[in-house]
């Protein structure tokens, strides 16, 4: 008789303590569950990650495994299967709780057990465990990864506050853990505006374990992160906290944009979104701001600049995102950006981001001329080799 796929729940989360409550929660309120946590502290020191499987009582069962290209989240990857696979296999458990380490992000794993298919064990649930009365502070970090002994992989250049957002955004669940001291509402209306697309669970809370096994799409979880169709933050102000969505469809002059980038990164405790620069009209450019850091990335061609051929090999995710905002010249070619963040300036982040803009006289001068505008940008998004 085939036996039902393990239900498997990923818990990431930089607040440690409340991801282990989070995880302890579920271990208490689903009967056979088990947690399974592979350690990447003990990676540089001893070139293993420790790996810890228990369930309420306590250890049931401990290990290590080598490093994988001197990469501790690499070593997870290839670990993590085969343990699923095991836990499955003996059939005497009802739920797999993944507690992640630290830095990892959600994403990277819940792709990982989604791709390798449904007969073993199934993704169920991904949450981010978070004390809100922390998130304001956990953004402004814009340490290096590495300076805080949280790296994942020796290349890993991720900030605190970067790692941090992109757990937060992700998932479908927030695990919402009281530490010693109480949030209070400008810290809820701050986690409410950056995560939309999140249920907010208090872990004491018996939806908790419901949510855990209620299902998860990554395809859907994705596209809400792709700068092209993203899911971003909507207009707000709530608390002390604000959200400014910005839109506009004129192209950025290059070097009037790249001047204020210090300002704008700095203007917010969180921004993000896509824009286009009018020195390169085919380029859909990220924008993603967190602890005062700034990465600026190609995420490829806008699909007004693509052959109409091309269109069938993108999501349609991005066609519908694309065909809800087509401007009849510059088609899904625009500025969307959002800020985030107790005290914003919304105003003076608007007038900032719209004299930036071309002006009217150079949006006349048309795209030939635009091209030959000052290229500021090139540095950052052609970096010599």
């Amino acid at each position: 008789m085939p036996v039902d796929p393990l239900p498997v729940v990923l818990v990431a989360g930089l607040h440690r303590d409340a991801r282990q409550a989070t995880v302890q929660r579920l271990l208490e309120s689903v009967p056979g569950s088990v947690a399974l946590h592979h350690d990447l502290s003990t990676a540089a020191a001893f070139g293993t990650v420790r790996r810890t499987v228990r369930d309420r009582s306590g250890t049931l069962d401990e290990g290590e495994t080598p490093l994988v290209n001197d990469c501790a989240c690499c070593a997870l990857r290839e670990d993590l299967l085969p343990e699923l696979e095991r836990l499955a296999a003996s059939g005497l458990h009802r739920l797999a709780v993944v507690e992640l380490w630290d830095s990892v992000e959600p994403r990277a794993m819940a792709e990982v057990v989604a791709a390798h298919g449904a007969e073993e064990a199934r993704l169920t649930g991904v949450f981010t465990a978070v004390d809100p009365a922390l998130v304001l502070d956990t953004l402004a970090v814009g340490d290096d990864l590495a300076e805080s002994g949280l790296a994942a992989a020796p290349t890993d250049q991720r900030t605190v506050g970067d790692a941090f957002a992109r757990q937060l955004e992700y998932v479908s669940v927030l695990a919402l853990g009281e530490g010693p001291e109480a949030a209070d509402a400008a810290d809820h209306a701050l986690l409410a505006q950056l995560a939309p697309a999140a249920r907010h669970i208090p872990v004491d809370s018996a939806d908790l374990a419901r949510a855990a096994v209620a299902g998860f799409d990554v395809e859907a979880a994705a596209a809400r992160q792709h700068p092209a169709c993203a899911l971003l933050p909507q207009q707000a102000d709530e608390g002390g906290v604000a959200t400014l969505s910005w839109r506009a469809h004129r192209p950025f002059h290059p070097g009037r944009l790249h001047a204020a980038l210090e300002d704008l990164a700095c203007a917010a405790a969180r921004s993000r979104g896509r824009f286009w620069l009018a020195d390169r009209p085919d380029t859909l450019l990220s924008w993603d701001a967190a602890g005062g850091a700034l990465c600026v990335e190609n995420a490829g061609p806008w699909l007004a600049a693509l052959p109409d051929a091309a269109w069938d090999l993108v999501p349609a995710t991005r066609r519908v995102a694309a065909a809800l905002d087509w401007h009849p010249e510059h088609g899904d070619r625009g500025q969307y950006l959002t800020f985030t963040s107790p005290g914003l300036d919304a105003e003076g982040v608007r007038s900032l981001l719209e004299s930036c803009l071309l002006t009217d006289a150079e949006y006349g001068a048309g795209p030939t001329k635009w091209r030959g505008l000052s290229h500021a940008f090139d540095e950052l998004l052609d970096p010599v080799s």
